[in-house]
């Protein structure tokens, strides 16, 4: 035997009925924050910010990260540092 049930809904109405959270409120402060950028530009401070978010799969992730950067940015003429 198949039963077959045809539901018409919203989104919003799917998740109220499934008992999920509402994230709308912190969609739009993301929004907000990005449009924020958008228009007054990201300072270095703040790109920082968002890539140590991006590269937490290690200790040190950013800061090896941030030198591998540097390093194909400038084509590796810094070299290495190391005494």
């Amino acid at each position: 035997m198949n039963i077959q049930v045809n539901v018409e809904c919203s989104p919003q109405e799917a998740r109220a009925f499934l008992g999920l959270p509402d994230l709308q409120p912190i969609h739009d402060l993301y929004i907000q924050k990005m449009q924020q950028f958008v228009n007054e530009g990201l300072a270095p401070a703040d790109l920082e910010k968002i890539m140590r978010s991006w590269v937490p799969f290690m200790e040190g992730g950013y800061e090896s990260w941030s030198r591998t950067m540097m390093s194909a940015m400038t084509g590796g003429m810094m070299g290495d540092k190391r005494d």
